[in-house]
């Protein structure tokens, strides 16, 4: 039996929230150039004390780190009775894709979890075998129930809105590099059954830089069934003014729950942030990578004051019953994600 036929679908990220997910940056000379590991190790700490003070962080990582981990948090004073650590060795950093995508029943509030296959954004980075046991590992250390997805499925290639419907891009989930097998009607019903929706929404393409070929959540939020934040492009020289426009213009064609098209709010991205040297000539910054926790949004900002500024005051508007926080990024984005990319909610439960 498939997840929705059980009666169960994907809460929208705004919904009370029993605990956040992340998983630990490990020992890899791939990452960040193997030069960054205490950098990068001061600012998990730093988000996991973010978000412990809104509720519980979950984080997955080795046995043998955890009595490091819980002293770099206590310095980033986190919420200690709030930080759980799990014996759950994985490869890389991005829970959004790898972790389980977690859905709820209708009517009891149980909790369990769908597990979808993860291959590393088409094969990009190997080893991932530990990432994609991820799930698993987690519903078996709390004891949920598991539905398969039937298919490679990372959770920063969706939106959901709580109103049955779905946003992706056709870069990512239709790229033969993730089911060559399926095609588009074929992937349409598994995200129906898996996740309990109706309706998929389709844009095209992602942003320069973007490892994952294109995901959703450095395009475009949900900030309520109605709403969407947008990233648009001001730069006329810059690769990704086109994708944007198409992308705002295929969003203001989409109807909301309600019959209606949805409000569609214009955010612009960063500037163009650039390391010299590094992989990635330009870097996929971008503000619609937030976090939302229990009475909180978490915001990347990217040492551009200005720009900084006037993301964290748009997103302040649009949740105005949370607290807006900015967490610098800039470290962070070199390995092509910011917030939501490293972090996975897990709905309350009842």
């Amino acid at each position: 039996m498939t997840a929705a036929a059980a009666g169960f679908s994907m809460p929208p990220e705004w919904s009370p929230q029993e605990a956040v997910w992340l998983s630990w940056p490990v020992d890899d000379p791939r990452h960040w150039g193997g030069a960054k590991r205490q950098t990068m190790w001061t600012k998990f700490a730093e988000i996991a004390a973010a978000i412990s003070r809104h509720g519980i962080v979950r984080i997955n990582a080795p046995g043998a780190d955890h009595a490091a981990i819980t002293a770099v948090c206590n310095r980033a004073k986190a919420v200690p009775e709030r930080v759980q650590l799990f014996d759950h060795p994985h490869n890389d950093v991005w829970c959004r894709d790898h972790g389980p995508i977690f859905v709820k029943h209708a009517d009891t509030g149980e909790v369990a979890v769908t597990d979808w296959g993860f291959n590393a954004w088409g094969g990009k980075f190997p080893p991932w075998e530990l990432d994609d046991s991820i799930p698993s590992r987690i519903a078996g250390a709390l004891n949920l129930r598991v539905f398969k997805g039937g298919m490679i499925l990372e959770g920063g290639a969706i939106e959901i809105n709580g109103g049955g419907q779905l946003l992706t891009t056709e870069a990512v989930l239709l790229n033969p590099n993730r089911n060559p097998h399926l095609g588009r009607t074929a992937i349409e019903q598994l995200l129906r059954d898996g996740l309990g929706v109706s309706d998929i929404l389709w844009l095209k393409q992602g942003i320069a830089g973007d490892d994952t070929d294109g995901h959703i959540d450095d395009l475009a939020r949900f900030t309520d069934p109605l709403t969407i934040l947008a990233c648009v492009e001001r730069d006329s020289g810059s690769p990704n003014r086109r994708v944007l426009e198409d992308n705002l213009s295929r969003l203001r064609c989409f109807h909301a729950p309600n019959g209606r098209p949805f409000e569609v709010v214009e955010i612009p991205l960063p500037q163009a942030c650039e390391v010299p040297g590094w992989r990635l000539p330009v870097l996929p910054a971008s503000y619609v990578n937030f976090l939302i926790v229990n009475g909180g949004v978490l915001v990347p900002t990217f040492r551009q004051k200005h720009n900084d500024d006037r993301a964290l005051g748009m997103i302040q508007e649009l949740f105005p019953d949370r607290e807006t926080t900015a967490i610098d990024c800039l470290d962070l984005v070199e390995e092509g994600g910011t917030l939501h990319c490293i972090s996975q909610q897990q709905p309350e439960g009842r």
